[in-house]
């Protein structure tokens, strides 16, 4: 029995005994989960930044590249373009990026000039064959004001064998002016001003030439007839400032473009009258279009017409060419004057650069188009414009 006793109290003892002091607090243990816990997240973070850092560096490291790339081929385009174009005089670097800042320097270099216009080359009386032969007494644009004598429209109605008589021109004339404004006005070269322009004929020296971007740099381009301008933009530019045209060459505009009209007999007058009225229904040497869109709109004085024919070409051939004429017109408006597109191709052919050639004998017609290439190269010698021969 004591033995019984001995061993039941040894057994109460130990279960007395409180195993819980051989554990560790709990809140040691939970300080020690937290600690295992904060470890392992700040090891987390510190990798999550380590991989920010690695892509931001990559990504920057990658724009870098692409903008290194971007401006290597700027300035391989630049060096291309200034070799291509040789004539033209870059001031600045970024001259064919026209953005604001290049427009704020180059109108304050032409607020600092004093001459007679704010480009860098002004025509004067260096200009030997524009001083003998610029009359800015003839205007070039017919107004309401316009005082056409009588001796200038028989010249002109033999262009193209007009029956009709001085009265019934001026009757037509009064006509037109009741649609269109009656006062032209361009305004005066002054040294606060650098109106450059583009002259662009249609020969087929543009092919392949890269002028766009030149051209498109231009204040003013002006353009010939019905020559496209749609899947040449490399060659001729985008921008079109003036629409040269006559009736039987005429196409629509858009709001931006001035039509230009180049008026050889009354009946163009009158179609250009009904062509923005009633619509048209006469006959001429080719199809007429009976209306036309486009909302600003020049006819060409007649006795500039003579001008350009008797003063500049002494009188050779019937006529001047539309395109010569327009020279001489840019010759009035512009300040400097860039001219492409002009000559035969190198067999002598005077084909476009938007129509493929079948007749191999093409010439120009009664225009003297040796006569007047010979005086836009005189021009191009004496500094006059640039000329930019192309392909």
């Amino acid at each position: 029995m004591l033995i019984i006793l001995s061993i039941l109290t040894v057994i109460g003892f130990f279960l007395k005994f409180d195993f819980r002091e051989w554990l560790p607090p709990a809140d040691e243990k939970l300080q020690y989960l937290s600690s295992q816990d904060k470890n392992l997240l700040e090891n987390n973070v510190q990798e999550k930044i380590l991989q920010n850092k690695s892509s931001q560096a990559k990504n920057l490291q990658d724009k870098i590249l692409q903008n290194q790339g971007s401006q290597d081929q700027n300035l391989q385009d630049e060096n291309l373009l200034e070799k291509k174009f040789p004539e033209k005089i870059i001031h600045d670097a970024n001259v064919w990026n026209s953005s604001s800042q290049d427009k704020n320097l180059q109108n304050r270099n032409i607020t600092e000039n004093k001459g007679p216009c704010g480009c860098e080359k002004c025509f004067s009386k260096d200009d030997k064959l524009l001083m003998s032969s610029l009359n800015h007494s003839i205007e070039p644009f017919l107004s309401a004001t316009t005082k056409l004598s009588e001796d200038i429209f028989q010249w002109w109605k033999r262009i193209q064998i007009e029956q009709r008589n001085f009265t019934f021109y001026k009757a037509t004339v009064s006509k037109l002016f009741e649609i269109f404004p009656p006062v032209i006005d361009l305004g005066k070269a002054c040294s606060a001003r650098c109106r450059t322009c583009a002259v662009v004929g249609n020969s087929v020296n543009l092919k392949g030439s890269s002028y766009g971007r030149l051209i498109d740099y231009q204040d003013i381009v002006i353009r010939m007839n019905f020559a496209p301008v749609k899947g040449y933009e490399k060659d001729v530019g985008t921008k079109t400032t003036y629409r040269v045209m006559y009736p039987e060459s005429a196409m629509d505009l858009d709001n931006s473009t001035h039509l230009v009209l180049f008026p050889f007999k009354i009946q163009d007058l009158d179609w250009l009258i009904k062509a923005f009225t009633t619509g048209f229904s006469g006959r001429s040497y080719a199809p007429l279009k009976s209306k036309i869109k486009a909302n600003k709109d020049l006819v060409i004085n007649p006795a500039f017409m003579k001008y350009s024919h008797k003063v500049w070409l002494e009188g050779k051939g019937t006529y001047p060419s539309t395109g010569f004429m327009t020279l001489i017109l840019a010759l009035h408006v512009c300040d400097e004057v860039h001219v492409f597109g002009y000559g035969a191709d190198s067999d002598g052919n005077w084909s476009h650069y938007f129509e493929v050639l079948t007749n191999k004998n093409l010439k120009t017609g009664p225009h003297p188009g040796n006569h007047e290439y010979n005086i836009l190269q005189q021009l191009a010698n004496e500094k006059t414009v640039q000329l930019y021969k192309g392909m």
